[in-house]
């Protein structure tokens, strides 16, 4: 009779499966939108009643031509101040941003942090094949970061 003898087995830990942590996973899908044509004193109704800071311009057939933020329509408010017009009639087309940064909603949320440091910007439209599918802001990155299991990235 022949006795076997393996000696002490290691048994490896399981690893936990590493997160995909994608811009997806993170991005705003319900969007409040505007139109070109809209006033600024739309978007600023808009932007204090939904206490957001921006959001994205689409033209009627919903493609994305431009975002407008808090800091356009300053430029409107201080232009009525000179003019002295309590009224805000300008329309967004004159104020927004219309080379506008996208990202992918496959992009690492990592890469995208990153492009918010370099790039100093507070939201990102997210398009996938020509579509707005959504909007990713700097505070959708760090309220992600804190719930991710740091084992796992």
């Amino acid at each position: 009779m022949v006795k076997s003898f393996q000696g002490v087995r290691v048994v490896e830990p399981k690893k936990a499966p590493i997160q995909n942590i994608t811009v997806k996973d993170h991005m705003s899908t319900k969007l409040i939108t505007f139109k070109e044509d809209d006033t600024i004193e739309q978007v600023m109704e808009a932007l204090t009643k939904k206490k957001i800071s921006g959001a994205p311009v689409v033209d009627h057939s919903g493609a994305l031509v431009g975002i407008i933020s808090e800091v356009d329509c300053l430029r409107e408010i201080i232009k009525g101040k000179y003019s002295n017009t309590p009224k805000f009639p300008a329309k967004v087309s004159e104020h927004m941003t219309k080379d506008v940064i996208t990202l992918s909603p496959d992009l690492s949320l990592f890469d995208a942090a990153q492009k918010f440091l370099e790039l100093r910007i507070r939201r990102f439209p997210v398009l996938k094949e020509g579509k707005l599918v959504g909007q990713i802001s700097l505070s959708d990155v760090i309220r992600a970061f804190p719930k991710l299991n740091q084992t796992t990235w």
